[in-house]
């Protein structure tokens, strides 16, 4: 429990990822990864294809997308659909979870891609003072 600076008693979360052993840390590392956020953000967009996937997150490979889609799916942000055709179609598209989580990484994303001019001026600033590296 927490006591607020008014009196007021706050129970504790259940859940605290700065705890080594929460299980919501392993979460966490799988959606604000790189291929886990980038597939995320993707995904927000509908439904796609696992290499229509690989298209849109440019530069994962087969292997990380696979591994990424596997973690998001069993963390339920992510739903696999498998079709019995020939040859076999899998679809992916995020779960009511998977699309709230998408939003708030998406606001972060505009955010970022929004101050980029700061951001390569605060590196550059950053290079001219310690030596580019």
């Amino acid at each position: 429990m927490t006591i607020t600076q008014d009196g007021v008693v706050e129970p504790q979360p259940p859940y605290d990822v700065f705890a080594r052993d929460c299980p919501s840390r392993t979460t966490l590392e799988h959606v604000m990864g790189r291929w886990g956020g980038l597939t995320l953000s993707a995904l927000h967009e509908g439904s796609f294809r696992f290499n229509e996937l690989r298209r849109r997150v440019d530069g994962v490979s087969e292997k990380m997308l696979s591994q990424t889609l596997q973690a998001l799916e069993r963390d339920g942000l992510v739903h696999r659909e498998a079709q019995p055709t020939n040859p076999p179609r899998v679809d992916y598209e995020l779960t009511p979870l998977g699309r709230g989580v998408a939003e708030h990484l998406l606001a972060v994303v505009h955010f970022v891609e929004g101050r980029m001019d700061e951001v390569l001026a605060a590196r550059e600033r950053y290079d001219e003072t310690r030596g580019a590296r």
